[in-house]
């Protein structure tokens, strides 16, 4: 695998760039009509709408039914990584469309790239993952038998590429306008909250301690540096003590560094994949006193009991099917409540997903997605969408 690809770079420079939001100290922007390039600006010469889709990520099925109907029907493969979208939206959307049971698989951009199995189903074009995908030898095999690869990234520079990453999916898939209007929504609903962090000063930004995948085993901290992740926070008006030790996007905390440094808030991310190992969960198919349950679990082991967030109610919940997805703003506007409070006492990440729900997906989500410790009249506990 190439540099380019482990680091996740892309250069934004060049012409046809058009500005949609400024956060964290990045421009997001997506090219404008003309030449068609991925997300390493690599040109694709390929027409539009390009036909079947290979997908690395099922995520990106979500990135679809923001701007298709039907978006099962321009696949030729997909990951089958069902664990990304969770099991209860897989369902629906099998449910929708059933022929996506039957789909062929590709390996996950989480495993090894498989040039074969993306050969094998006959994609027009292979969308894969930028910072993960193929190789650049891979690549050529791929384009030497009549694959387009295009490059995308929802997921490790969000603010920086998903509006882009959209809408090359909508030229592919001929829906351009729908990938337009949805990245006019998200880039309306991060500018209130932009705007309202630019007037911070680094005095007022709490500290902040996220575990990922939290009591997924007896050891802590699994927790998030600068970029995915990490950028949420930094975004949202909040100090991640995870930047200040860790050069990736993940890693792990040491225990005595998170007690030291003693977080203003506690943030813990699960999920159905975290049920067996006792960890935190929620999704639609947990009630709020499940999670609620199983996030006092969490709270409670050694070290973590003792933090200033825990005792001072400050402790939440987020899925984290939710914050790993193309309708990430939703994810944003929660952290922006637990973060800034009084700040974001207005924002309501329940409506915003709601109108998600009416206005683009194809296949809404459904269920409580977020919690508290302890609610309380600023949290969103038990917050979610309403079937």
């Amino acid at each position: 695998m190439t540099a380019l690809n482990r680091r996740g770079l892309l250069g934004l420079g060049g012409a046809g760039l058009t500005l949609l939001v400024v956060g964290c100290g990045r421009e997001t922007a997506t090219p404008a009509s003309g030449a068609l390039t991925d997300l390493r600006d690599r040109p694709l010469g390929v027409a539009t709408p390009a036909g079947k889709l290979s997908i690395d990520d099922g995520r990106y099925l979500i990135a679809l039914s923001l701007i298709h109907p039907d978006p099962v029907s321009v696949l030729a493969a997909w990951a089958g990584d069902v664990n990304r979208i969770s099991p209860e939206m897989y369902a629906a959307f099998v449910e929708k469309s059933p022929a996506l049971a039957a789909l062929p698989k590709t390996p996950s951009s989480a495993g090894d790239f498989d040039v074969e199995a993306v050969l094998a189903a006959g994609p027009n074009v292979a969308v894969v993952s930028l910072g993960s995908g193929p190789t650049d030898a891979q690549v050529s095999q791929l384009e030497a038998a009549g694959v387009t690869v295009a490059f995308i990234d929802f997921f490790t520079h969000p603010f920086e590429n998903q509006a882009r990453s959209l809408s090359l999916l909508g030229r592919l898939v001929g829906r351009e306008e729908q990938a337009t209007a949805y990245n006019a929504f998200r880039a309306e609903r991060l500018k209130i909250i932009s705007d309202r962090v630019a007037t911070l000063t680094d005095a007022q930004k709490p500290t902040v301690f996220l575990e990922a995948h939290a009591g997924n085993g007896p050891d802590c901290c699994n927790s998030v540096g600068p970029g995915n992740v990490g950028d949420y926070i930094a975004f949202v008006g909040g100090r991640n003590i995870g930047a200040d030790v860790l050069t990736a996007a993940s890693g792990k905390l040491n225990l005595e560094y998170v007690i030291d440094r003693d977080p203003t808030i506690y943030i813990a991310t699960g999920g159905p994949h975290l049920e067996r190992a006792g960890g935190f969960v929620v999704g639609p198919q947990y009630g709020a006193d499940q999670s609620r349950a199983s996030l006092q679990r969490v709270a409670a082991r050694r070290g973590i009991a003792n933090l200033t967030a825990v005792s001072a109610g400050r402790t939440h919940g987020l899925s984290h099917q939710l914050l790993n997805s193309p309708i990430d703003i939703v994810a944003t506007e929660v952290l922006a409540k637990w973060i800034h409070p009084e700040l974001f006492a207005d924002l309501n990440p329940r409506a915003t997903l709601d109108q998600i729900n009416t206005r683009f997906l194809a296949v809404p989500y459904r269920g409580d997605y977020w919690i508290d410790l302890t609610p309380s009249s600023g949290s969103t506990a038990p917050e979610g969408v309403t079937p």
